[in-house]
């Protein structure tokens, strides 16, 4: 390929690297070369990406793990990650710079600052990461996926949405089966990490539920890794048809299969949901910077396409009370899969691919 250069710098999670794939797949569409700076996390999530995109793995590192030692060297891994990736842009300039979100993008948005190479943000959530609030400034475009956000003061954020991967667009507003008397698709999802919280209760709430719609089940759970074995034996010892995996490759196609989702708020399993137009349950985490997760939910929840259940507030009976609701109430199951399909921005990559090259422009 010989087209310009975009250099996308994402961190090691799901929910930066989806929307960053998306971007991908629209550039290379364009005639764009395309290069991906990531960290050996976020390297787990380039399998979809498509293949001539070049993928660079960075030095770099957060406060945020490790003791004491570990956090003694982060600022020297980063700067080695600087270093190198200034060496990187000196031999193949790229014509921009998009980050989204992550300390492994740090080194790329660092040295595209320092050359002066045009750069650009996408921030996924309601409320910003740290490292996007600290080049916040320092960028000529910041695109926002949920609207409002929580903008630094004289920071002008342009809503673009949040891009969701080809595979998603695909099943956009695929029609929705409401719950009935025939077999139903739960799918539940705690992120690209998994969720320990939704491992501990969903399996009992579903458990509890009456054995006529529990025999109905077909669950389909993301559990962490540690906790599969536990997640298995509990669907198993109630009698419910499930499969637990600790990742799934197929999203789109589930949640286009779905009566009903049941997952944590994060940034692109809202805009997922709302491309496919599906009914769900939400648990933001309780911990999540700025409970990011909360602002996330919050168009879903206003729209009348989502119920949203805090972590403190997230037990047996209650989430087993809130699925009997949707699953037992076909036409207002119905109404919130209309509700998260209007609220849904399927055009979102499209608005993100013209802001990145108006900032690229600038400088052709």
């Amino acid at each position: 390929m010989t087209g310009r250069l975009i250099l996308i710098a994402a961190g090691g999670t799901g929910g930066h690297m989806f929307p960053a794939q998306a971007l991908a797949e629209a550039m290379v569409r364009r005639g764009w070369r395309v290069k991906l700076s990531t960290d050996s996390r976020g390297a787990r999530y380039t399998g979809g990406f498509p293949h001539v995109v070049a993928v660079e793995q960075v030095a770099s590192a957060t406060f945020a793990q490790g003791g004491l030692a570990a956090k003694l060297m982060v600022p020297m891994r980063i700067a080695a990650g600087v270093l190198a990736a200034v060496r990187a842009l000196r031999r193949d300039r790229p014509a921009v710079v998009v980050g989204f979100g992550g300390y492994p993008t740090i080194p790329a948005l660092t040295a595209a600052r320092i050359l002066g190479v045009p750069r650009a943000i996408h921030e996924q959530n309601g409320v910003l990461g740290r490292v996007n609030r600290l080049f916040a400034r320092r960028v000529q475009a910041f695109a926002c996926g949920t609207w409002p956000t929580d903008l630094p003061k004289g920071v002008e954020g342009t809503h673009t949405g949040n891009p969701v991967r080809a595979a998603v667009l695909d099943r956009a507003g695929a029609p929705y089966i409401p719950p009935g008397d025939y077999p139903l698709s739960l799918v539940v999802l705690g992120g690209s990490q998994g969720a320990r919280v939704l491992s501990q209760v969903v399996p009992a709430a579903l458990a509890s539920l009456p054995v006529e719609l529990r025999a109905q089940l077909r669950i389909a759970h993301q559990a962490r890794e540690e906790d599969r074995a536990a997640v298995i034996a509990a669907y198993s010892d109630a009698g419910i048809s499930a499969e637990v995996q600790s990742f799934f490759t197929d999203v789109p196609r589930r949640l286009s299969e779905a009566q009903l989702v049941i997952a944590r708020a994060g940034a692109s399993t809202v805009a997922e949901l709302s491309v496919v137009g599906r009914p769900s349950i939400l648990v933001p985490y309780a911990a999540a910077t700025g409970d990011h997760q909360s602002a996330n939910a919050r168009g879903l929840l206003n729209a009348g396409a989502a119920i949203l259940i805090p972590e403190s507030h997230f037990d047996v009976a209650n989430l087993a009370e809130q699925v009997a609701l949707v699953l037992g109430n076909p036409e207002g199951a119905v109404r919130m899969a209309s509700a998260a399909l209007a609220y849904g921005r399927p055009d979102a990559t499209e608005r993100l691919v013209e802001l990145v090259e108006s900032v690229a422009g600038a400088k052709a």
